[in-house]
């Protein structure tokens, strides 16, 4: 293997790590705040729709960016108003909300199906893209690829060294004990739960502006599914997020790379790596005594009432 193919298979793990590094981090900002939604992957199959129909209606890619990211809040306030208010189970509700926006996206992107358009352009770097190997990995990508480098730099940043990451933690960790010292925890739970769904519709997005710039039923394949896994194996750590959507990402398209070196192998069988991680996880995160050996917060998944006493 030449250092040629080398640098292009980590310059394209990057562009298929980026949307679930997107999702994750909204995903593991939710998780802090003590709620579980797992409804990713609906919420990124609508914010890939009506970015991309905004996009095809106006020519604007970044009016189009804003409407995915706003379909995605709005879509989590709905989660949020029903977990939160109503008590509604976190697991159910979730799963209710990719299920719909799995066939809302299907329904309303219908007439726009195979279409395509001028999707956000890469970016050369000046100085840095002309680094020998790392600045064809890291600096010839488009916008959303840097933006998604910020985001986690800055909310790494936020989570470990502000007073907002200590009280997003504080939330997480015992809802009742924060709720005690006068810490709003139901605006805090909110505020994590549209930051997510916002950060789904940003993944939507690059799908389908960025990364494949059409819209097909179904694009995301299965990514919010994974970047729900990718959260439980960075033990909700943001750095070691990004480290591991770069892995799934390189996991996506080994397939492709071995066939081109003349494998034999089934590519159907590599293709299913990360979906088989993502289930074994699944099952690992349902259970308690796991999620304390991999420092999950602990009041994941559980509903808080702020009329009830600890």
């Amino acid at each position: 293997m030449d250092i040629d193919l080398i640098t292009q298979i980590l310059f394209a793990t990057i562009k298929t790590g980026t949307p679930l590094l997107f999702i994750a981090l909204g995903e593991v900002i939710c998780e802090k705040s003590g709620v579980l939604n797992l409804g990713q992957e609906g919420m990124m199959l609508m914010g890939a729709v009506v970015g991309f129909m905004c996009a095809l209606a106006t020519g604007n890619l970044g009016f189009a960016i804003f409407a995915s990211m706003a379909m995605g809040a709005a879509m989590s306030l709905i989660f949020g108003f029903l977990v939160l208010h109503l008590g509604a189970n976190q697991v159910a509700t979730g799963l209710a909300l990719t299920i719909f926006g799995t066939g809302l996206s299907a329904f309303i992107g219908s007439g726009v199906v195979g279409q395509t358009l001028q999707g956000f352009q890469p970016i050369i770097i000046p100085v840095l893209s002309d680094i020998p190997v790392i600045g064809k990995i890291l600096f010839t990508h488009d916008l959303l690829v840097y933006l998604s480098f910020i985001i986690a730099a800055v909310l790494a940043f936020v989570a470990n060294k502000t007073r907002l990451g200590l009280t997003l933690r504080a939330v997480g960790e015992n809802p009742h004990a924060a709720n005690a010292i006068g810490i709003k925890v139901l605006r805090v739970r909110y505020l994590a739960i549209m930051f997510g769904g916002a950060m789904a519709g940003l993944a939507g997005a690059y799908m389908s502006l960025s990364y494949t710039p059409m819209w097909v039923e179904n694009m995301t394949s299965g990514r919010g599914w994974i970047a729900l896994a990718l959260v439980v194996f960075a033990s909700w750590r943001i750095g070691n997020i990004m480290l591991g959507a770069y892995l799934f990402g390189l996991a996506s398209i080994m397939h492709l790379v071995l066939q081109g070196m003349g494998w034999t192998i089934s590519p159907n069988l590599l293709a299913m790596l990360p979906y088989i991680a993502t289930v074994v996880v699944m099952v690992i995160i349902s259970a308690d005594q796991f999620k304390e050996k991999l420092l999950a917060p602990r009041s994941l998944g559980k509903p808080f009432d702020p009329r009830q006493m600890a």
